[in-house]
């Protein structure tokens, strides 16, 4: 291999290609020896490895093919290639893959991955910091440090990735359970139950299978009993006497989306909408005002139910809210489609990892927080003195419709910077109880991607607080879970 004439750091790339060929099998010869590569110091840019490996030379160039400013200049085995004998009991194709397979594969426990995971973590922010810092240099020396901070970053990404894709579990691990729980429950409930499971070989981080495997169980045992009519209704209802649920997972773009989905009665959204009234969870004027797909997530909320029965199963109205709670907390959403008489679809929108986030950072005062991309619906800027009201509430057009205005500084409780004339505004998505809403902040700071940290005690007690991150300026900032915030 040769490194290339400008680059600025031979050593550093010279370890790379050490390092990415050690993951490759064994090193024999290593010329000039690591030490001389580390200090940089490599006659004419040449390094000569020999290696035992079982890839072919297409694995050792796909190896080598993204370390930069470095050329490969010839792949050539050492020794001839060994005679095939013939044996008289070859091992089948598939043991022989198993055999392979388990050569290469090791057990690693999950702490040690979320070790890695904060470690580089750690280190995307001090690649910010660096980025930070480079601002305030000198013109004549920034152009290094950007060039060795970029590369850094590249390398910290790509670390971080491989680190991510080694947390990726399959659904499996979770869905495996299903087929159990709906038979037992459906021999409870005297029902017949087709269970399909489509998708389940779609991989998530393990962090969040861990906690989707309680939602998911809560939402089967949610179609079978509350969903799904007794054999004798779906008679009734010229239905086959066997009731269907799907549950079907699949990735679009950088989220995976799992619908589970029965062909029961379905939601009613009039009495879903008499349940929130009952318990003053709503009023009169937004009841009549909320769309069905939003009265359906009103489900989501603390003692509302239209079960006529309340079993040990589901009807007692503490469930949903719980799931749709835990959901979000990964990142994720629900929504809730249904239709009289033929079913009832729940849509689980879930990010691949809940380790790396997308942030509108927004001022408020002398305060930075971060509000998810996720959740946001836009963003425009009006006149808080042009406002409409309606019982000391500002409303903000959009759309088709007005939206409620709620000051941030008021639910955060801390000191604004009134400005004269138009202020912005952030249009987000609430929940089943209150809707969109529209934030009035001071300022938009932009979109930044960041590394999410949990909040500790006493801080993860306080509601509407999401996470903790830290912005390449150092500065720490809070990460709102506006729902929460606007019902504390």
């Amino acid at each position: 291999m040769r490194i290339s004439p400008t680059c600025q750091v031979p050593g550093v790339r010279a370890f790379l290609v050490h390092k990415r060929l050690s993951t490759l099998g064994t090193l024999v010869d290593l010329r000039p020896p690591l030490e001389e590569l580390k200090a940089g110091r490599i006659p004419d840019g040449y390094i000569q490895v020999d290696v035992e490996t079982p890839v072919g030379e297409a694995g050792i160039q796909a190896a080598l093919r993204n370390v930069a400013e470095v050329e490969v200049v010839s792949v050539a085995p050492t020794l001839p290639e060994p005679p095939v004998l013939p044996v008289a009991a070859p091992a089948s194709d598939s043991a022989r893959a198993s055999a392979d397979a388990s050569s290469r594969t090791v057990r690693v426990r999950t702490e040690l991955l979320d070790y890695f995971l904060d470690t580089v973590g750690e280190l995307m922010l001090a690649t910010a910091r660096l980025r930070e810092v480079g601002k305030v240099l000198p013109e004549n020396t920034r152009p290094a440090l950007e060039e060795g901070v970029y590369r850094l970053h590249t390398l910290v990404k790509d670390l971080h990735d491989k680190v991510m894709s080694a947390r990726m579990t399959p659904l499996s691990l979770i869905t495996d359970r299903l087929p159990r729980a709906a038979r037992d429950l459906a021999r409870r409930k005297e029902r017949e139950v087709e269970l399909v499971i489509t998708g389940a070989e779609i991989e998530l981080d393990r962090a969040i299978l861990d906690e989707l495997a309680d939602p998911l169980l809560h939402l089967l045992r949610n179609c079978i009993d509350h969903g799904l009519e007794s054999p004798d209704e779906r008679l009734a209802a010229k239905k086959p006497t066997r009731g269907r649920v799907l549950v079907t997972v699949r990735r679009a773009r950088d989220r995976v989306i799992i619908d589970i989905e029965d062909d029961g009665r379905g939601m009613d959204p009039a009495k879903l909408k008499a349940s929130a009234l009952k318990r003053g969870l709503i009023t009169e004027d937004a009841a009549q005002r909320m769309a069905d797909r939003d009265a359906f997530l009103l489900s989501c909320l603390p003692g509302v139910s239209t079960a006529k029965d309340i079993t040990d199963i589901s009807g007692r109205g503490v469930g949903m809210d719980a799931v749709k709670r835990v959901v979000e907390s990964v990142g994720g959403t629900l929504e809730i489609d249904s239709e009289r008489g033929r079913g009832t679809v729940f849509t689980l929108r879930l990010p691949l990892t809940v380790a790396v986030v997308h942030l509108l950072l927004v001022e408020v005062g002398e305060e930075v927080f971060g509000l998810p991309i996720a959740k946001v619906v836009g963003a425009t800027e009006a006149d808080p003195q042009a406002l409409s009201k309606s019982r000391e509430t500002a409303l903000l057009p959009h759309g088709n419709g007005l939206l409620p205005v709620h000051a941030l500084e008021v639910l955060l409780g801390v000191p604004a910077s009134p400005r004269p004339g138009f202020r912005p505004f952030v249009v987000m998505e609430g929940d089943a109880g209150t809707g969109k809403v529209a934030l009035a902040v001071d300022r938009l700071l932009g979109q930044e991607e960041v590394v999410l940290k949990p909040l500790s005690r006493p801080l993860d007690l306080l509601p509407g607080l999401s996470g903790v991150t830290i912005l390449g300026s150092g500065r720490p900032v809070f990460i709102l879970d506006v729902p929460r915030l606007l019902t504390a």
